[in-house]
């Protein structure tokens, strides 16, 4: 799996999530336990992953909705 976007905004995680669904795109949010044990705060990010082949069409989606990716 490869690292899609990470952002301590839970609302860019939800459309996120919300958009790959919408294109078939299988993805799976990361440290989400740790998020809640710091309290809430937001000073952990929650990251993004994606299965390997469908990085470069999840990069292309959350870009053309205006969300900022890690493309490496």
């Amino acid at each position: 799996m490869k690292q899609l976007l990470s952002t301590t905004d839970p609302t860019v995680i939800a459309f996120a999530k919300a958009l790959l669904q919408g294109e078939g795109i299988d993805c799976f949010e990361m440290d989400v336990n740790m998020s809640i044990l710091e309290g809430g705060i937001g000073i952990f990010p929650r990251r993004l992953m994606v299965v390997d082949d469908d990085l470069e069409d999840a990069q292309q989606v959350m870009t053309d909705n205006g969300i900022s990716v890690n493309e490496r």
